[in-house]
């Protein structure tokens, strides 16, 4: 690990709303919320009173009546994530892009042609905010754990700088949910403990962390806690997964409406694969529930593949395995994504001088990839909101 803090997180702040406080003047210093049923993203101004992401737009009405809804222009936040990104590489060569709107940056060698890390950073948010328009938050540390903290603490629209002679100092006195890989569970099980701080998780050791959270997760937040984080900051690597989700509101939904609304998801990403020549094995169905409580379950095909049809009935059948407990709880998300992709180019569904009909499955897949996915619709989504695609970094 470097001995230097030259790792920079940067991170926009309330990224789709600050895009809209950006572009329509009357919307700043006002609470803004992007989406209708669901909260795809809020401003700051209604952070404060309580809105989140993901929450059901009545519920975020109620908190904040006051707000202003604003459709999502994707394509606008297409076009400012790359501006941005160009920021990013003007400012140094070795970018690891996070998401559309945070990513990595390692400025070690770069002093003697643009001076120190902090002062590196510094110039970053103004150009962010000179030639793009929007409010930028960096981290700078000696690892990606910590800048990635450093983000966190300082948001919104600052920087904070940690030095490595203050790292212990910093980083022990935050709660335990800064920890990388700390979510609810395992903020509880700490919590029974009590066990609230990073600094407690430090001094509790390794063995303890193993026995009570199990040998990975134990030997990750031993490691986090003292900020033993080795890894480098990666240019160009693709993504390990492929993904695409779905909000819902928080009426009922009968299992047919939720099958279609998954082969929707599941031809989405397929379709981006096949794009990208990768193919995968993993199916992975993720599920938020009306109480904002969230489950995974996931199924390993036998062999990797780009195909809608095998990797759509791994996630079917992982729906209807669900099945009782969405009855029981309501369900206001549904995500589908495929792992362990293979870098491996991908055959062809189906040539067109073959005829369609020995293998439907692939020739609906051929004319979509060839003409787009309007050219061929599913007939238990006509009709049906094909729901927000997001912007993505490129693969």
């Amino acid at each position: 690990m470097s001995t230097e803090a030259t790792i920079l997180h940067a991170d926009l702040d309330a990224f789709y709303a600050s895009v809209e406080q950006r572009d329509d003047p009357r919307l700043r210093g006002r609470p803004v919320i992007v989406g209708g049923g669901v909260v795809l993203a809020c401003s700051y101004e209604a952070k404060a009173r309580g809105v989140r992401s993901a929450m059901g737009g009545h519920q975020a009405r109620r908190l904040c009546p006051d707000a202003v809804v604003v459709p999502p222009r994707m394509s606008a936040y297409t076009a400012a994530s790359r501006a941005v990104f160009e920021i990013f590489r003007d400012t140094t060569p070795l970018v690891e892009g996070l998401s559309v709107d945070e990513a990595f940056l390692d400025v070690a060698g770069l002093r003697r042609l643009a001076g120190a890390p902090a002062d590196i950073a510094a110039r970053l948010r103004v150009a962010v905010r000179e030639r793009v328009g929007l409010p930028i938050t960096v981290g700078v540390a000696r690892t990606k754990f910590l800048a990635k903290v450093a983000s966190g603490v300082a948001k919104p629209d600052g920087l904070l700088v940690v030095r490595p002679a203050d790292e212990m100092a910093f980083l022990h006195p935050l709660p335990v949910e800064r920890l990388w890989g700390v979510g609810p569970v395992s903020a509880a099980k700490l919590r029974e403990r009590g066990v609230r701080t990073v600094g407690q998780v430090a001094r509790l050791g390794e063995a303890t962390l193993v026995s009570l959270l199990g040998g990975g997760a134990g030997r990750h937040l031993h490691a986090l806690a003292h900020n033993r984080d080795p890894r480098a900051v990666q240019v160009g690597r693709r993504r390990s997964s492929m993904g695409a989700q779905h909000a819902l509101g928080r009426t009922p939904h009968s299992p047919a409406e939720l099958e279609a609304i998954l082969a929707g998801l599941v031809d989405r990403v397929t379709r981006r694969m096949r794009a990208a020549s990768r193919s995968g094995r993993t199916v992975v169905l993720r599920l938020r529930f009306a109480d904002y409580t969230r489950a995974t379950r996931s199924h390993t095909v036998d062999k990797a593949t780009a195909d809608t049809a095998p990797l759509l009935g791994a996630a079917r059948a992982l729906l209807r395995a669900a099945s009782p407990e969405i009855d029981r709880r309501g369900i206001t998300l549904i995500g589908v994504s495929v792992g362990n992709l293979d870098d491996a180019p991908v055959q062809p569904p189906l040539p067109f001088d073959r005829d369609p009909g020995a293998d439907l499955d692939a020739a609906v897949d051929a004319v979509r990839d060839r003409f787009g996915s309007a050219a061929l619709t599913r007939a238990a989504l006509l009709g049906r909101a094909p729901g927000v695609e997001m912007p993505l970094l490129p693969d």
